[in-house]
Parts: C-alpha cells; sequence; structure tokens
C-alpha cells in the first residue's frame, strides 16, 4: 500500500508543522486518552456498577492483567517500528493505520451490551484491551517518536516538545478540566445511553486530527540515517538500551512518576465528589483542575527559555522539589478550598518542565545511546517507555479499585428522573481518595528530584551529535 506524502517538505523545521502537526493534530487522540485517564473508570464504577463484582476482584484484576497483553504488544510495536522502512519513515506509516483504529475502539469501549455481570466482564475486557493494547499503543508509540525524529537541533526539538505538550495540558485540559465536570458529567450522570452517545462523538473527532498529525511531520532523522541503519536483534537492542545509564534513570523517574499521576487522576473524581466537594456539584472539580491547571498556560512561554538557560535536567529537578510542596498543602486540609486551590496552584508550577521538556530530554538520551553504540535504538526504547506508561496505568487502576472495594465505597443510584443519588462514603474511604490524590505526589516528588539530579546528558550532548552527523556523512560520502 502506497501512503500519502508528507505536506513538510523543508529541512528545518516551520510554523506549520508545529502548530498542525505538534498541536491541533494530536489533540484528538490525547484528549480522548485523558478523558479516558479520569472517567472510564467512573463509568465502570458508577454507570456499569461493577465495584462489587466477583467480590471486588475483577476492576482490581482485569486492568493489571490486560497489561500483560499491553507490554507484549507494546514491544512487538517497537520491533515492528525499528524495521519498517518506507519513504514515510519508520514511526508515521503506524500513524496513519491508529487514525482508523483509535476511534473505533474508542466507541467499542462504552457500547458495553446489557446482559448478565459475565457478558458485561467480557465486553469490558475484549474492548478494553482493543483499544489499549492494540489502537492506542500503536498510536501512541508512533506519535511518541516524532519528536526524537524530527529533527537532532535542540533548539528546534525542544519547542516541538513544548508544543506536543501544549496539546495534552491545554487542549484535552478545556475539555476534562472545564466542560465535563460543569457540563458533560451533570447532563451524563448514570445515564448510559447518553455516555455511549457523547464519547462516541469524541472518538469520531479524533480520526481526521490524527489524520493532520500525519501529514504535517517529517522524519528527518530517519531520512539522515537512511539505508545505513544496522538491523539487530531486538535482544541486542534491549541490552544497548539498559546499559545506558541515562536511559536507566529515565525510566526509572518515569516509573514513579506515573505511578503518583496515575493515582492523582484517578481519585480526581471521587476526591471532588466526596472529599472536597458534593456529587457532581459541577463546580469543584473544575476549580480544582483550572486553579490548579493555570501555571500549565503561563508555563508555555516560561519553560523553554529557562531550560535553555539552566538545562533541562536542572529545571525539572528544581520544579518536582515545589511539586512536592504544593502536594504537602493539600495535605494540610484536604477539606478547605483554600488549601487545595493553593496546593494545587504550587504544585502544578513545580510540574511544568516535566510535563513541557522530558520528551526533549529523552531524545538527548537516545542521541546519546547512538553516539555511544552507533545504532539507532528508537523504536526498542520507546517500547519500554510505552509499556511503563501502560503498565502502571493498569496496575494503579487496579490496585486503586481494590481500595476502593476494600474500604467500603458505595456507588450512586439513580431516581426515578434518571437523577444521580450520591451515597454517604465511610471514613475509610474518604482518607484512601485523599492519600490517592495528595498525598502520594508529596512523596514522589522529592524522589523525582534526587533521581534527575544524576541524568547529566545535556553536558556533552552537541558534541556527541556533531559526532553522530560526521559518521553518516563519511557514510553517504
Amino acid at each position: 500500500m502506497r501512503l500519502p506524502n508528507s505536506m513538510v517538505k523543508t529541512k528545518e523545521v516551520k510554523a506549520a508543522e508545529k502548530w498542525l502537526g505538534y498541536l491541533i493534530g494530536p489533540a484528538g487522540a490525547l484528549l480522548l486518552n485523558a478523558v479516558l485517564a479520569t472517567y472510564l473508570n467512573v463509568y465502570y464504577t458508577d454507570v456499569l456498577d461493577l465495584t462489587g463484582l466477583w467480590g471486588g476482584a475483577f476492576l482490581a484484576i482485569f486492568p493489571i492483567a490486560s497489561k500483560v497483553l499491553d507490554a507484549i504488544t507494546n514491544v512487538v510495536m517497537g520491533y515492528i517500528i525499528d524495521r519498517t522502512k518506507s519513504k514515510q519513515g519508520k514511526a508515521r506509516p503506524w500513524l496513519f493505520l491508529s487514525a482508523f483504529l483509535v476511534p473505533i475502539t474508542g466507541i467499542l469501549l462504552f457500547t458495553v451490551p446489557e446482559g448478565s455481570d459475565s457478558v458485561k466482564a467480557i465486553w469490558v475486557m475484549i474492548s478494553y484491551n482493543l483499544f489499549y493494547s492494540l489502537a492506542y499503543t500503536i498510536y501512541n508509540m508512533s506519535h511518541n517518536l516524532m519528536v526524537p525524529l524530527s529533527t537532532r537541533d535542540t533548539n528546534a526539538r525542544g519547542g516541538l516538545s513544548v508544543f506536543n505538550q501544549i496539546a495534552t495540558i491545554m487542549m484535552s485540559g478545556i475539555l476534562v478540566a472545564l466542560v465535563f465536570p460543569t457540563v458533560v458529567m451533570p447532563m451524563l450522570g448514570v445515564d448510559k445511553a447518553k455516555w455511549i452517545t457523547f464519547m462516541s462523538v469524541l472518538s469520531i473527532v479524533a480520526l481526521p486530527l490524527v489524520l493532520l498529525e500525519y501529514f504535517f511531520t517529517k522524519e528527518r532523522v530517519t531520512e539522515e540515517i537512511g539505508d545505513s541503519e544496522e538491523q539487530i536483534s531486538l535482544l541486542k537492542q534491549m541490552k544497548i538500551v539498559f546499559s545506558d545509564k541515562y536511559m536507566v534513570l529515565i525510566y526509572l523517574y518515569f516509573l514513579i512518576y506515573t505511578i503518583g499521576s496515575c493515582m492523582k487522576n484517578l481519585g480526581l473524581v471521587y476526591f471532588c465528589n466526596y472529599v472536597l466537594g458534593t456529587y457532581n456539584d459541577g463546580t469543584t472539580q473544575m476549580l480544582v483542575s483550572v486553579i490548579g491547571g493555570i501555571p500549565m498556560g503561563i508555563g508555555i512561554f516560561a519553560v523553554w527559555p529557562i531550560a535553555k538557560r539552566i538545562g533541562k535536567r536542572n529545571v525539572t529537578m528544581f520544579g518536582f522539589l515545589l511539586y512536592s510542596l504544593g502536594s504537602f498543602i493539600c495535605c494540610l486540609n484536604p477539606h478547605s478550598y483554600v488549601f487545595v486551590l493553593g496546593g494545587q496552584f504550587i504544585k502544578n508550577i513545580g510540574g511544568l518542565p516535566s510535563a513541557y521538556v522530558f520528551m526533549a530530554l529523552f531524545a538527548d538520551c537516545l542521541d546519546h545511546i547512538e553516539w555511544k553504540s552507533g545504532i539507532r535504538v528508537d523504536g526498542a526504547a520507546m517500547s519500554i517507555y510505552n509499556i511503563i506508561a501502560v503498565a502502571i496505568v493498569g496496575v494503579a487502576t487496579g490496585i486503586f479499585n481494590l481500595m476502593l472495594s476494600m474500604s467500603g465505597y458505595i456507588a450512586p443510584t439513580m431516581d426515578a428522573a434518571g437523577n444521580a443519588i450520591a451515597a454517604t462514603q465511610p471514613d475509610s474511604v474518604i482518607s484512601m481518595i485523599t492519600f490517592s490524590f495528595v498525598g502520594l505526589e508529596a512523596i514522589t516528588g522529592i524522589v523525582l528530584a534526587v533521581i534527575l539530579f544524576f541524568v547529566d546528558v545535556e553536558k556533552n550532548i552537541e558534541k556527541e551529535q556533531e559526532e553522530i552527523k560526521a559518521r553518516h556523512a563519511k557514510v553517504e560520502a
């Protein structure tokens, strides 16, 4: 099959590539994923009422078990990407395919048929794995490789990393932080038909936007290497990846960061419904997300200039100290709007660098590995990154649901008019939700700052990149 050509023709990164390929294009799939990260579990617990299924074991075990398959598909996808040769690059062809798979499987997540609990459980397991283990794995692997493969220019790559994260933080945040809690959730309630309709529309919107990302991206690094790239076994690739201290530290950093973020995201809705506010009151979650998230908007203009001055590692490391401080302030009085909103504001100032410059730091580690080994391991390295991302989501979801069940969580009911009626939760549930949302990240912030202290890959990266270019020029000659 012959794929359409990229609309990007220049050797340098231009404005159209930034705005269409790295900001607007990714918004659809990332928006869908952001909504799922926050609300899919709510759909399972509150709409489908699966919290007590199999004595609470189903929602605890199935997400974890599903991630075993997801981990396998990530490794396979990384192996395939590294061996894909086409005029459109090695990752972009899979980006094109994912444009059609993501919306189809996104719809299947919510169209759970009526029937016995066993029928629901089977559909949930199949649809969940079709989306996360197949469709979103293909999209996320290829999407995340766009920044490292776009260019070796560190400034241009840093700019693309910022634009890429704006798509996640700002565009998805508009729906997740503003529209969803104030308009969508009160409208949907626990009405299954409304959930299916809304999420189907959201899934379909992803299709044209992913295609836009495909048409306005370009793999300049892949083109630079050309046919000189050596094909080696997956085992050797993995050995190269894990023999590099910087990449191992980056993986450890990402693992701990993801654990904290997943537990926070899972606890957000429950925290706003039962600890800080009332069930679907339309304002609490919006205030928590917006007041806490304002720094993310301001940081678009501030983070990269600071990172260029003091280094990506340094600005991220110091940011995590603020991150921990803000979370600790929230813990002092989780029932107070003043403490929670103030703490979230400080925390998200600290989280700015990790959000906007991480992928540029990851790309530096990939270049360092290429300089040291002479081999490019983009797909293999990204497969490990994605395994951490998806596996921890599953593990965190399973643990969170098990904790909900064991602490005595009571799902809301629906009255004759279709309105949700929330139950009064026991103190054990309140404590568990509070720790998940504001407690854990007070700890992980300190740990992350310590890990980043040892990731000093930037000190020689420009020299290493020049040597890499000289090698390829020699091979071409």
